[in-house]
């Protein structure tokens, strides 16, 4: 019944969305391994790594996208479950170093052997197993946001006034990582990673594997999207997004709908986090910026907001020029590009580049069909008939 439902929410752009990520992350993996470095088509394992993480800003995308996009909520901290994904996989990654640190101690990370932790604390046990360390990417960012939801959606809490509360859950959540007795590292956060499920992290089969990863994660991501959306429940969540009183008068109970949404928003964002940790190599305080949460969300805005494929497209191409800009001369004044952006954007393509397509291609589309019809009618001689109006 599942694969029924996946399969039945596929259209065209959707079938072709997915092909375009599952053919680029094989022929990128298969350039890096198959062809000899210097060859000009081969892509370097560091491209491979960057390419990744573009992939996982994309999973990202796809979750404000489908709160946002779909249900009408603007969140301004996702980039906190982002973040704490990271941290449940960055955890798993630095009790598999063991003995291998600095200090050499088998139990305690190096930054707990130099802030004199006489113990390992409570809440980093079992992040030594895999299927732990993946549980929690789960359950952590989806546990906040149940409970962050279900406070704010009972209370009725919407527009700018959530935007506001979001960004302040992300805000207080950097200040407390960085606490260096908060045990998450403080402002260094985790790094220096060796290994994960036994294969070297930073070997180049093990990027390409985590690539390849990424890649099948977005497109599954981009499948549950889908189905979310084109049920019944995604046109209640469209109802709830254009017309939330009229939709609580009929009998629905917005808020769990919006509280099942969010939640599940929030364990996409994770594990987006949880894929970009051994790829970039390090997990900081710095994720939980509110910057970074406005970012993904104007990353949405450029692509298409309510597209799906636009939010995932917008992602890459803003962070490519990010990546192109930042490192020239123009890199102090990437900020202000990226404010013009989102200006420009709202004021000549407020539908976003997918949404805007789309809005050019149905119409011209639907003409072509119907000049189509009219001519195959005139062929077999029937004449058409005359608008209402004539």
């Amino acid at each position: 019944m599942m694969q029924h439902i996946l399969t039945r929410s596929l259209d065209r752009a959707a079938t072709t969305f997915i092909l375009v990520v599952a053919g680029l992350g094989i022929l990128i993996s298969l350039s890096n391994i198959l062809l000899p470095a210097g060859s000009f088509f081969q892509v370097p394992t560091y491209l491979v790594a960057l390419f990744g993480k573009y992939v996982c800003y994309a999973i990202l995308a796809l979750s404000i996208d489908l709160i946002w996009g779909y249900c009408g909520i603007l969140s301004l901290g996702h980039g906190a479950f982002f973040a704490l994904g990271g941290y449940a996989m960055g955890m798993y990654l630095m009790r598999q170093i063991g003995s291998r640190g600095v200090y050499g101690n088998p139990i305690l990370p190096d930054f707990m052997v130099f802030l004199n932790y006489p113990k390992l604390p409570w809440y980093w046990h079992g992040f030594d197993m895999f299927w732990f360390a993946a549980l929690m990417v789960l359950l952590v960012p989806g546990l906040l946001a149940f409970c962050f939801g279900w406070l704010a959606f009972r209370s009725r809490v919407t527009g700018v006034y959530l935007s506001i509360i979001t960004q302040a859950m992300t805000y207080a959540l950097l200040l407390a990582f960085f606490r260096n007795d908060f045990g998450f590292g403080g402002n260094n956060g985790l790094t220096d990673f060796k290994d994960i499920l036994g294969f070297n992290v930073q070997a180049d089969g093990t990027r390409v594997a985590l690539f390849l990863l990424s890649c099948f994660s977005l497109i599954l991501a981009f499948l549950i999207c889908r189905a979310v959306v084109t049920s019944k429940l995604g046109k209640l969540l469209i109802a709830i997004r254009d017309a939330e009183s009229r939709t609580r008068f009929l009998g629905y109970r917005v808020e769990s709908y919006k509280l099942f949404v969010f939640t599940l928003s929030a364990c996409m964002a994770g594990v987006a986090g949880a894929l970009y940790v051994p790829q970039v190599g390090i997990i900081n305080p710095s994720e939980f910026a509110p910057g970074n949460s406005i970012e993904a969300v104007i990353w949405v805005a450029v692509g298409g907001r309510g597209t799906l494929t636009g939010a995932a497209l917008g992602a890459v191409v803003v962070n490519y020029a990010k990546t192109y800009f930042t490192s020239g001369p123009l890199a102090p004044y990437w900020l202000f590009m990226l404010g013009a952006l989102f200006i420009l954007v709202t004021l000549l393509l407020p539908k976003g580049i997918v949404g805007t397509f789309n809005a050019w291609w149905e119409p011209w589309k639907a003409q072509r069909i119907s000049d189509a019809d009219e001519s195959a009618a005139r062929e077999d001689g029937i004449e058409p008939k005359p608008n209402p109006a004539e």
